[in-house]
């Protein structure tokens, strides 16, 4: 087993770009949401492409926060005109992006008895203890808990005879993603993109698993592995939705500036500053 430290391997621009990307994310759309937008798709499949899409917004937004601008003096920076090319453009994209969000967010507050009793074994028993103050402090913030009472509300979902089958389904398309993720060509963008959706099967697992207020479904079990994951994946939904609420009402005007025909073929000014005006969702800062 090979241990990274994801600290000293952030997620940011790694110059894979190219057909090469692109047959991937081809392939993880295709296989497991073919006929999005169709009105067929239930209610859960398209909650899955919505959390495929966010995931996808997310990591475009963290490559545009840390870019290499200049090669030759290895400048880094941030790249504001990839970010609204890539990202801000499409109004659905940062919807999607706040949606898986709030996703994990809920799986995380509603995990909360269990993370809590989680053994977080670093072998250093002072960054335990740091760990553990963390973890509590998440899952027990009050200005948290007030803002987002309950940020996405799955009573609805899974349910009915079809239940069991569309769970078994979506984890079946889960697996199927990560393995796609494999044949990533970039490690460290492989090493993200599994982290990443091994967090949101991960997410997944607990809602499937854990009844909010009584606990009558299967007892909630999870490796050290997908604790880790669940926690990263919030932290780069955080971090992106905290990027883009500060940087998406003011990007169009700097591209404007820049190439004025090109907003002309995005979303309207009107539009993003609705997007990005959403008080309730709330960032999780990680220090």
């Amino acid at each position: 087993m090979t241990y990274v430290n994801l600290q000293l391997n952030p997620e940011r621009y790694t110059g894979y770009t190219g057909d090469s990307a692109r047959r991937i994310w081809d392939a993880i759309y295709k296989e497991n949401c073919p006929k999005y937008p169709s009105e067929e798709l239930c209610h859960e499949k398209k909650v899955l492409y919505k959390l495929i899409s966010g995931l996808h917004s997310s990591i475009s937004v963290h490559i545009a926060y840390d870019y290499l601008l200049d090669e030759s003096t290895n400048s880094w920076g941030q790249n504001l005109s990839l970010l609204y090319d890539r990202v801000l453009k499409y109004p659905e994209r940062v919807q999607n992006l706040y949606f898986t969000y709030l996703f994990v967010l809920r799986a995380v507050t509603k995990a909360a008895d269990y993370l809590e009793q989680a053994e977080y074994n670093t072998g250093n028993p002072e960054d335990d203890l740091k760990t553990e103050s963390l973890v509590k402090q998440l899952l027990y913030n009050s200005q948290l808990r007030s803002a987002c009472p309950l940020p996405f509300d799955e009573a609805k979902l899974w349910q009915g005879e079809n239940g069991p089958e569309l769970k078994q389904e979506i984890q079946k398309q889960f697996r199927n993603i990560s393995a796609i993720m494999d044949c990533v060509g970039c490690e460290k963008c492989r090493l993200w993109g599994k982290l990443q959706v091994l967090g949101l099967g991960t997410a997944l697992k607990i809602l499937f698993s854990v009844d909010g207020d009584s606990h009558l479904n299967q007892p909630l079990q999870l490796q050290r592995n997908e604790v880790i994951a669940l926690f990263n994946l919030l932290n780069r939904l955080s971090e992106s939705v905290k990027f883009v609420h500060e940087k998406g009402s003011s990007v169009e005007e700097v591209i404007n500036e820049q190439s004025p025909s090109t907003v002309q073929k995005g979303a309207s000014k009107t539009n993003l500053k609705g997007l990005f005006g959403y008080s309730q969702y709330t960032w999780i800062g990680w220090d």
